[in-house]
């Protein structure tokens, strides 16, 4: 059997390009039907792998009935080093290999190739890397638009309050930015981002073009 993994972060994300883009990698690379193909799916937030779909995928690789693994990309697994190292590893052990499409990737447990598995882990850097600096970004904006005169006067933006004149994040600042930046990489419609902040088509679009003030 071959495993087909796939996760985005909430309830109103799709996950159908994950799982046609897994389904015809591993047809294509396997010379399987879609009877040989389990689709795993978790539709879960945060930065470790304590997701329902994983967990019941990792029991069954373990179970010896996978024979691979197949992801999209490194993110959609793992989102550190360590959670990609141990994921890797577990599989390999169990004589599974790992096929990682967008990074062009593939660790099969007879390779013995050190560049390989640095090659690998460097690939785990790259994602968490780029993570990091992700929110970093976010952070120096705030600090740069709270003394940003154009926002000091009119009605806060969206995710925003006025605290003496002055922007500051409002309580719903974060959902905000997660639900644009899933608008901005084509996961999440306009439409639907409006409705998920309770706010219009309109305000959503003045949001992206104001993107640095959300950290896009």
């Amino acid at each position: 059997m071959i495993a087909c993994y796939t996760r985005v972060s909430t309830e109103d994300q799709n996950l159908d390009r994950q799982i046609d883009a897994t389904q015809k990698y591993a047809q294509r690379t396997f010379d399987v039907g879609l009877d040989e193909l389990e689709v795993y799916r978790d539709k879960s937030t945060g930065t470790d792998t304590n997701r329902s779909a994983y967990k019941r995928m990792m029991s069954d690789v373990e179970a010896g009935a996978v024979d691979a693994v197949v992801v999209n990309s490194i993110s959609r697994i793992a989102r550190s080093i360590r959670d990609l190292d141990r994921t890797a590893e577990r599989i390999g052990d169990c004589g599974a290999e790992l096929h990682i499409i967008s990074e062009g990737f593939a660790l099969r447990p007879d390779d013995d190739d050190p560049y390989q598995r640095a090659m690998f882990q460097l690939l785990g850097v790259f994602s968490e890397l780029e993570a990091r600096m992700a929110q970093q970004r976010t952070k120096e904006g705030i600090a740069v638009r709270k003394q940003n005169e154009e926002y000091h006067h009119g009605p806060a933006p969206l995710g925003f309050e006025k605290d003496d004149g002055l922007l500051a994040e409002g309580e719903n600042y974060d959902q905000v930015c997660a639900v644009l930046e899933m608008v901005t990489k084509e996961n999440l419609s306009k439409r639907k981002a409006a409705k998920e902040l309770q706010t219009s088509r309109a305000t959503v679009d003045r949001c992206l073009d104001r993107g640095t003030l959300y950290g896009l």
